[in-house]
């Protein structure tokens, strides 16, 4: 079972704040995703960017693909669009009632490569599945979306009732205490930020936790699990950033 952890739980994974990360952050939380520069200047000004850096920096991700330009606004580009709906499902995971199945991905191809098998498993990732054993996927089937279609080229999808204990079972394919124990240390970080830069940054982890929560049914999760108080935090946080960007772009 592979499961990535941080070095020491209770870790903070905060990254500096760039002229683009701050860009990326309104416009990943806005909705729809695109501004007019002149609004741009504005949003951006309390995290400590300037008009010109701020140019710059849009003239740099419209060359790289992260944005478009039109009519002077700058939006989203497709790649950053399915970003954006990832981030979306993190912040507002749509599930149902478990009944007790759990979805089993076998990947049946052979003869890939070391890119294609770590891209694969990256979007299985993605898929919130965690690997029990090389090529064995799965996960509780409370999750309200379907597997992508080419995977049945490469995979056949089954459901499945463990034997054994499903919190056992949940533990060893997630590391549920570890994560609880840094999402406890960002709620804590994020609670004492004042800065508006400060804040950013702080929130930018908070989503990028978001996207690692399992999104487990209660029933297999440790008490106190905090996944819940991360998106209320971060809703609460996008009511802030409406007195940044225009009301209508925030979705809260």
């Amino acid at each position: 079972m592979r499961r990535n952890v941080s070095e020491q739980p209770g870790e903070v994974d905060l990254r500096p704040l760039s002229a683009r990360s701050v860009v990326l952050s309104l416009l990943l939380g806005a909705h729809p995703p695109q501004m007019p520069v002149k609004d741009l200047v504005r949003a951006v000004e309390p995290f400590g960017v300037g008009g010109s850096t701020l140019r710059a920096a849009l003239s740099r991700m419209v060359s790289a693909g992260d944005l478009r330009r039109a009519e002077g606004v700058y939006g989203l580009s497709d790649r950053l669009l399915a970003r954006q709906r990832r981030q979306d499902d993190s912040v507002h995971p749509r599930t149902r009632a478990w009944n007790g199945d759990w979805e089993m991905v076998v990947i049946t191809a052979t003869g890939r490569g070391p890119a294609e098998r770590a891209e694969l498993r990256a979007r299985l990732t993605a898929l919130r599945l965690a690997e029990l054993r090389e090529g064995v996927w799965l996960r509780p089937a409370n999750l309200l979306r379907p597997l992508p279609d080419d995977l049945d080229g490469i995979a056949q999808h089954y459901t499945a009732r463990p034997a054994g204990s499903g919190p056992e079972l949940a533990a060893a394919l997630w590391p549920l205490e570890h994560w609880a124990a840094d999402s406890r240390a960002l709620l804590a970080h994020v609670a004492r930020a004042d800065r508006p830069a400060d804040r950013l940054t702080g929130f930018a982890a908070v989503v990028r936790r978001l996207l690692t929560d399992p999104v487990l049914p209660p029933e297999l999760l440790p008490p106190g699990w905090p996944g819940t108080a991360l998106r209320s935090a971060y809703a609460a946080y996008q009511g802030e950033l409406a007195d940044t960007v225009p009301q209508d772009r925030v979705r809260t």
